[in-house]
């Protein structure tokens, strides 16, 4: 910027050498969109997206830079954009919620808190949900040993009685959240289940998502459980993939990034085209912050906030 280093993370090299990109591009469908030979999935949906060059942020780390991307400041306690959807447009399905978070499993990198899909000041039933990897998709949502879900819906009246009369006394925003959570919880356990099971999907769609998609918390599972929620009414559905920060190793480490994406998120577009649903349906990719053009260490690239 105007000469002067964005971070400190390269300040004890003598020199910032311009270096190249090591791939190669070619523009791609109809728009002649230029992307690189490590997309070859993404390049095949070209014309069906829209690249925004002009992005930029003040933010020079993750930290700063991912909270400012999710909640509009670099600060943490505002609410994330789902929860904002979901507190502004409601849920369009009252057996699922309306923000739903997933993490690719086994990734290194940068941590994820879970105030990146927080609901600030706003109410607590509009933050994210997230969904795991494995036989429980959502904590702590199963019934304990020995009780059944007519037992569980008796202790959830009382319960519901008892914040009631609460509420008679003392009108608290955190108690009705408390009644809906409680009830979507109940709702959920039946809801869960169904959606997160991918056994009856048409053998070519797994394809199409390539051979991760049946190891759940991979990318690939993950863009296929999105289109699988988005199909039944969540508004927002929310995939991180940690992995970019390459301040060393930059081209093997942005390979293994591009093989892991590339299948299932040109897959993910496709299969919401032909089902309809990309009319409306806005698919969003991107990050915090780009790299500089200039090498840092060895063969990796500083954060740059372009």
């Amino acid at each position: 910027r105007r000469g002067q280093r964005l971070t400190a993370m390269s300040g004890n090299q003598a020199s910032l050498p311009l270096v190249g990109s090591p791939f190669k591009f070619a523009p791609r469908g109809q728009s002649g969109v230029e992307i690189s030979d490590m997309l070859p999935h993404v390049s095949g949906i070209a014309d069906d997206l829209c690249l925004i060059r002009s992005m930029h942020t003040e933010a020079i780390n993750h930290g700063p830079g991912v909270t400012h991307m999710q909640t509009g400041s670099q600060f943490p306690g505002r609410p994330s954009i789902g929860a904002w959807l979901n507190y502004g447009l409601g849920r369009e399905n009252d057996n699922l919620p309306s923000f739903v978070v997933m993490v690719t499993k086994g990734k290194g990198g940068q941590p994820l808190v879970s105030r990146l899909w927080g609901s600030g000041f706003l109410p607590s039933e509009n933050q994210g949900i997230r969904f795991r990897s494995g036989a429980n998709p959502v904590l702590h949502l199963q019934n304990p040993s020995g009780i059944g879900r007519d037992s569980r819906r008796l202790m959830l009246d009382r319960l519901r009685e008892l914040h009631e009369l609460q509420l008679e006394g003392n009108p608290d925003a955190e108690i009705e959240s408390r009644i809906a959570q409680y009830e979507m919880a109940f709702r959920m356990q039946a809801s869960i289940p169904e959606v997160t099971d991918i056994s009856g999907e048409p053998e070519h769609v797994l394809r199409e998502y390539g051979d991760d998609v049946k190891n759940p918390g991979t990318f690939a599972a993950n863009c296929l459980q999105a289109r699988r929620l988005a199909e039944r009414g969540v508004r927002f559905i929310q995939l991180y993939h940690p992995g970019w920060d390459q301040h060393g190793g930059l081209p093997g480490g942005l390979r293994t990034q591009a093989r892991e994406t590339d299948q299932p998120s040109a897959a993910l577009v496709r299969d919401l085209k032909q089902r309809g649903m990309l009319d409306d349906t806005l698919v969003i990719w991107g990050g915090e912050f780009g790299r500089t053009n200039y090498c840092q260490g060895t063969l990796g690239k500083d954060n740059f906030g372009r």
